[in-house]
């Protein structure tokens, strides 16, 4: 569609000047403004010699000639103006993973506006996966408040320390448990799959979330902190020994090529976390040399039996602290993965700090432009859920949910404005 200035056309009779404004739409006023007199005399000088014929002609000339001044119009304006093309929105939705996942949670989750939760279903630790009673049961209790499962967290392979994992056969390459517990895992899936859940979140973790003393913060806080230089494990080793590269490589490809065929036939997304931190490489950190704790590592992993359901549950705030220069470099980290559509969760938190060296902070203060990433999501299509992770401590807020409700608004406000722009 083209346009023109209807209210730069003087001099037209009045039966004529009615014709024009109701056939020619009005331009933008920004972009009016923003053309300038070089071009709008021009225009207007053109428009002026058209509409002195348009006086004289009968109602079919009339609208030839319209027809013709807006083509002639049209090539004078901008490329800007030629057309107005449909605004690309923003497909991710405000999530969070916290539970349990009752009522009373629920409920809080309505109240700030989170209708999309990882869920954490009920189930028998022993047992090692939940049924397809208790997902559906689960889904119908969240239903109540408006609140959709889009994700559900496993009852083994979380972040914990694999000294202190009830099930850690898989991380040790214990067989024959770890087939047995892959066993459990592929029902997960399958369970999934049959409960209309289409995601489950997972870790591969040895070594845990790794923190030193925290931090003070605004208002009294405190935020979690890593710096290695002051770090001091309680072991010199876990209980896995040395594992190197190569080892933990081995256990992570044990474990991918007998659940990635399950996801790929039941259709149900399985995302990864990162490692938290990352820790030096070869050396590592009691004797574990973390491969997902880097950049390069994580690109090794979605490498492995490829498929559109293997991905990431991609921490942007752990991946971050991969990076020397994070304010600079996580935008083609988020756009390399989301390309990829490998991005299946995010963790929306930010830190100030680099590898090796941050405080995990409020999303509004840290190194890494919120308003940029969550433009680079939207970038890419990401369609899933920004959440929370970790956040500030107070002793007036012991269970983070006034930390966790700021988290919310500012999330949600975010993916209101990025949908309003361009």
């Amino acid at each position: 569609m083209k346009f023109l200035f209807y209210h730069d056309v003087p001099a037209i009779p009045a039966k004529a000047h009615h014709s024009v404004r109701t056939r020619l739409k009005p331009l933008n006023p920004q972009l009016h403004a923003s053309l300038g007199p070089h071009t709008i005399e021009p225009l207007r000088n053109h428009i002026n010699d058209q509409s002195r014929s348009i006086a004289r002609m009968n109602r079919r000339e009339f609208l030839a000639s319209a027809s013709a001044l807006a083509a002639t119009a049209g090539s004078t304006v901008p490329q800007a103006a030629e057309s107005v093309t449909e605004r690309k929105r923003a497909l991710m939705k405000l999530g969070c993973q916290s539970g349990p996942t009752s009522d009373k949670r629920l409920q809080y989750f309505a109240r700030h506006g989170v209708r999309n939760i990882c869920g954490v279903p009920a189930s028998s630790r022993e047992r090692g996966y939940p049924s397809v009673e208790e997902l559906l049961q689960l889904k119908e209790r969240a239903a109540k408040w408006n609140v959709t499962i889009d994700m559900i967290t496993p009852p083994f392979l979380a972040s914990s320390h694999i000294d202190r994992t009830a099930r850690p056969a898989i991380m040790l390459g214990q067989s024959p448990e770890r087939d047995r517990d892959i066993e459990d895992f592929q029902k997960i899936i399958q369970n999934c799959a049959a409960a209309e859940i289409p995601a489950v979140k997972y870790n591969m973790s040895l070594l845990g979330v790794l923190r030193i003393e925290r931090t003070s913060g605004r208002g009294g806080t405190t935020y979690s902190t890593w710096r290695l230089m002051d770090a001091k494990p309680r072991t010199p080793s876990t209980r896995a020994g040395q594992v190197t590269a190569d080892i933990y490589w081995e256990r992570i490809t044990y474990f991918l090529e007998r659940v990635v065929p399950v996801a790929n036939e039941y259709k149900v997304r399985i995302a990864c976390h990162p490692h938290d931190p990352g820790v030096p490489p070869v050396t590592g950190y009691q004797g574990v040399d973390a491969v997902l704790g880097t950049v390069d590592g994580l690109k090794k992993f979605i490498s492995i039996r490829e498929s559109s359901y293997h991905g990431l549950n991609f921490c942007q705030g752990t991946v971050s602290e991969m990076l020397q220069d994070p304010g600079k470099e996580i935008f083609d980290v988020i756009r390399y993965f989301g390309s990829r559509k490998k991005i299946f969760n995010v963790h929306f938190r930010n830190i100030r700090g680099k590898r090796d060296d941050f405080v995990e902070v409020y999303p509004d203060e840290g190194d890494i432009d919120f308003v940029k990433a969550m433009m680079t999501y939207k970038e890419v299509e990401y369609p899933y859920m920004m959440m929370p992770d970790h956040v500030p401590h107070h002793s007036d807020d012991p269970g983070g949910d006034q930390a966790f409700a700021f988290s919310y608004g500012y999330i949600r406000a975010l993916i209101q404005a990025v949908d309003q722009l361009s």
